[in-house]
């Protein structure tokens, strides 16, 4: 019996297991000052924000004409301009409340794959060194 059939078939095993392996993108993500109302997808209800003020809003990539509106991420800091900006080992849940081109208060950088809050960004890196970061995303 060969060992090329088993190593393929327990590859196929593992992905199966760990589907998440294989669904994550790479974009990136700047960072945004309250105040963060009035949000496109929510208005100015106050209940849109979690409590842990991990969210963020949108960019072109992923606003989808408005369906991300309460879309669930994982993200985390893979890199920045800046050495040293990345929490290490920080992977956080953000949620969607607002879509980037019109946000209240403007990003630190424009055309990012989604713009975070300030808590949520300086969870994963240091938002007073970078205006941008280079994250891994997936939908949750």
């Amino acid at each position: 019996m060969s060992i090329l059939p088993l190593s393929f078939s327990f590859l196929f095993l593992i992905f199966l297991h760990h589907p998440s392996v294989c669904l994550a993108d790479i974009g990136t993500a700047a960072w945004y000052r309250p105040p963060y109302s009035p949000t496109a997808c929510y208005g100015s209800d106050a209940s849109q924000f979690p409590s842990s003020y991990l969210f963020g809003a949108a960019g072109e990539g992923i606003w989808d004409n408005g369906a991300a509106c309460g879309r669930q991420y994982k993200l985390r800091c893979l890199s920045a301009v800046a050495a040293g900006s990345c929490q290490p080992d920080q992977t956080i849940q953000v949620k969607i409340v607002d879509y980037a081109r019109s946000l209240v208060s403007p990003g630190s950088a424009s055309g990012t794959t989604i713009v975070l809050s300030q808590t949520a960004f300086a969870t994963v890196a240091n938002w007073t060194a970078s205006q941008s970061i280079n994250i891994e995303i997936q939908q949750v």
